[in-house]
């Protein structure tokens, strides 16, 4: 028989131990490994750092395509005839203030942002932005600046397009898809906040389809609260492709985390107008709408709030060439169900002039279809300041 003393017993386990710890060391290196060493390019590749090493190819690839815009324009009443103003909202004003030019009172400017939108000079921003400006000068992200004219502008939705006339082709951004965004992805806010040149603020997508916020009169925004101060206006908010998704337009300086952004997909209706006629053309039914309230829809047989009731139609109208009348809800837009007045506002807005579309219509509980032309919307220059024109 065998006797072991204590020092085989030692040298056995220590052995084991040894034999233990390096087949642990071989199969957990890998991940040691990410934790330890440099990935490529500086970027660190520690798992759950994959979003950061995106985001800094994003910044990369979008921000040279991401200007700055600075504007002079004169006193107020120094000014010819101004053009449909927007509603002066105070948290509005307080998204873009105009700031004296070093106290003089003859001349002030303002800061903006814009993004490039065509290798050309194109380049996109808000109304608000060269809102009355005499001069626009724009400075890209290699420093170079440029002035710039005026291509179109359209205030109700806050849209303007201006050019710069390059040596050589820009940088251009890839526009996006804006309709089917959903609540919870990543936006990204890329701008010149304060005159910060390429400032980029990351958040989410908190809300689409905003409306009834008092900056537009076609208000379809996404609601965001990617950091976005004054001097992002005309910015582009980004999706994770690098895709431009909407356009950094306004704050409520009451909150934080509350920005708003006008979908990219209106901006691209109204830009290829403005880029080929200057102005934006729009469809016109001439009635007034009133929100679907409860009791209504009730009194009606209607399940729910969707839809916009007829207030009255303007004569001579396409609305009253069509037989439309007071009291009548609108359920269904050239087969699109309607969710509100604002979304009928929208979609009559816009649908090509001339051409006829079929409105599905309640009326004393009886359901049924009505054809109207559309026609385009009269000049409403004349119209009382502040009033929302009627679709």
């Amino acid at each position: 028989m065998r006797v072991r003393g204590p020092n085989a017993s030692f040298g056995t386990g220590l052995l084991a131990g040894l034999l233990l710890g390096l087949l642990l060391a071989f199969f957990a290196w890998p991940r040691l490994s990410a934790l330890l060493l440099p990935g490529p390019r500086g970027v660190s590749s520690r798992p759950g750092l994959e979003e950061d090493a995106a985001f800094i190819r994003l910044a990369e690839r979008v921000t040279p395509a991401v200007v700055n815009i600075r504007t002079r324009s004169l006193p107020r009443g120094q000014r010819g005839p101004r053009s449909s103003p927007l509603p002066l909202d105070p948290f509005f004003r307080e998204f873009f203030e105009r700031v004296p030019d070093g106290g003089r009172r003859e001349e002030q400017t303002a800061l903006g942002s814009g993004v490039i939108i065509d290798k050309r000079g194109f380049i996109l921003t808000n109304h608000h932005v060269i809102k009355d400006a005499e001069t626009i000068l724009v400075r890209l992200a290699n420093q170079k600046e440029y002035p710039a004219r005026l291509i179109g502008q359209d205030p109700r939705t806050d849209v303007a397009v201006i050019r710069v006339e390059p040596d050589r082709d820009l940088p251009e951004a890839n526009l996006g898809d804006s309709d089917g965004l959903r609540v919870g992805e990543w936006a990204i806010a890329i701008g010149n906040p304060f005159g910060l040149d390429q400032t980029v603020t990351v958040g989410v997508i908190s809300a689409t389809g905003r409306s009834d916020v008092g900056i537009a009169t076609y208000e379809n925004f996404i609601q965001t609260d990617a950091s976005i101060n004054p001097g992002n206006s005309g910015g582009p908010l980004v999706n994770l492709k690098g895709q431009v998704i909407g356009v950094n337009t306004a704050i409520v300086a009451a909150g934080q985390g509350i920005g708003f952004a006008i979908p990219i997909n209106m901006v691209k209706r109204v830009v290829e107008q403005l880029v080929d006629k200057g102005k934006v053309v729009r469809g016109w039914l001439g009635v007034a709408l009133q929100p679907l309230s409860p009791d209504l829809a009730q009194s009606l047989g209607l399940e729910g709030t969707r839809g916009a009731v007829v207030g009255s139609t303007i004569t001579g109208s396409p609305a009253a060439q069509a037989g439309l009348q007071q009291g009548d809800v609108i359920i269904a837009y050239d087969k699109v169900p309607v969710e509100d007045y604002r979304h009928v506002q929208r979609l009559v807005a816009e649908t090509r002039v001339g051409k006829s579309v079929s409105l599905q219509i309640v009326r004393k509980k009886q359901k049924m279809d009505v054809a109207v032309t559309i026609a385009e919307v009269p000049d409403d220059t004349g119209r009382r300041p502040g009033a929302p024109p009627k679709p």
